[in-house]
């Protein structure tokens, strides 16, 4: 029995058939949950460090660091059952959303700076790395997993042309 069918047969009903129900969605949210932590990890590392004074490259930075994670877990468990796009294809257009995906990620923490002007010396070092947790860690990152949600599953892995189907539990005996 896999990991995944161990977790699915753990939850209890009827929170087990709307699980199995939106497997790819659940997938998709732990990848998202994953590609967070990296990202979350680069971004503060990078801004703690050499990138100081520049949030949004260190965002940015993040951000692609995070997306080749995400290609990789997406492709091989989250959506292995959909698309049938040759490799390279496939690729270059999860990496053109996603950098489209960069722009909705950063959009908050930019607004939050530079239009807010969220930062110091118009308010406090405290309130600084707040905001730009908020608006970078929390607000870009659900808009941008939103984003690429649905532009994954309409261009990147669609339901045509799928590479192969694999049995998932039912939870039921």
């Amino acid at each position: 029995m896999s990991v995944v069918e161990s977790v699915l047969l753990s939850i209890p009903q009827p929170y087990r058939a709307l699980a199995i129900k939106h497997r790819e969605l659940v997938k998709f949210a732990v990848v998202g949950g994953t590609t967070w932590v990296i990202d979350t990890a680069v971004f503060l590392v990078l801004k703690a460090g050499v990138l100081e004074s520049k949030p949004i490259t260190a965002k940015v930075i993040a951000v692609l660091v995070a997306t080749i994670v995400s290609y990789v877990l997406n492709r091989e468990w989250s959506f292995r059952t959909r698309g049938g796009r040759e490799r390279h294809h496939e690729a270059a257009l999860f990496f053109v959303i996603s950098g489209l995906g960069v722009a909705v990620y950063t959009a908050p923490l930019a607004i939050s700076r530079y239009l807010l002007d969220l930062q110091v010396p118009d308010v406090s070092m405290f309130t600084q790395e707040v905001a730009d947790f908020v608006s970078g860690q929390i607000l870009g990152v659900l808009a941008g997993m939103a984003f690429r949600w649905w532009a994954f599953r309409r261009f990147v892995f669609p339901d045509t042309d799928v590479r192969r189907q694999v049995e998932e539990p039912t939870g039921r005996d």
